[in-house]
């Protein structure tokens, strides 16, 4: 079990840094307003892999998104006998905020993908505009891929830890010793060949008229 929790762990870590570094990539080429060209009210743009970049950010970002959750398990499906521990919040406020953060990252990453995939010329907005991504948005989408990415480690790792310290779960109940009845067992029956004992009646009444 913990060989599965390491590659997991790994895996995603390793997801999270790739579609970091290509979204950080992607900020560095994009297109600038320094690099658009204005003949006769006609944007000409220049070739960028900031596309590229961006939209391969996103898949990696989605596919750790996917192994994290999928290892650990629908958290809204689980149930635990004690809902308040602090293990439990944890996981609770580290699910929540990790796919906030995965949803506003992934759209982050994928509209800076398309918004920055202008080629050739094209005319200009209002007359008088080239549109081009505004400065910040792959790397918006780097920092939130990385926090989604560690927020879900973190999730995932109190949740196993959660489980394996319940004392509620099924591998600690073994310890648990059995109490005994409260009925006393039943006398053993007499042995064999052993004649009945006959009490008079008057023995019962003399206890009870004394």
């Amino acid at each position: 079990m913990e060989r599965k929790v390491l590659l997991v762990c790994g895996s995603v870590a390793f997801l999270g840094l790739l579609a970091a570094a290509l979204g950080f990539a992607a900020e560095a080429t994009r297109v600038k307003v320094t690099d658009v060209k204005l003949t006769n009210e006609t944007c000409t743009y220049p070739r960028s892999p900031a596309l590229g970049l961006g939209l391969t950010a996103a898949v990696a970002l989605m596919v750790a998104q996917i192994i994290i959750n999928t290892a650990a398990g629908c958290f809204c499906c689980k149930k635990h006998p004690h809902p308040s521990s602090s293990n439990w919040t944890v996981a609770l406020a580290c699910f929540v905020v990790s796919w906030i953060t995965f949803v506003v990252a992934f759209l982050l990453l994928l509209m800076g993908a398309a918004l920055n995939d202008q080629r050739g010329e094209e005319q200009m907005y209002f007359g008088n505009y080239c549109f081009v991504v505004k400065a910040g948005v792959f790397s918006g989408g780097s920092i939130l891929s990385l926090a989604s990415v560690s927020l879900g480690i973190i999730y995932y790792l109190t949740l196993f830890s959660a489980k394996n310290t319940d004392p509620w779960g099924p591998q600690n109940n073994q310890g648990i010793a059995m109490a005994r009845p409260q009925f006393p067992p039943p006398p053993p029956p007499p042995p064999q060949g052993t004649q009945p004992v006959f009490v008079p009646e008057d023995t019962y009444i003399r206890q009870q008229f004394p």
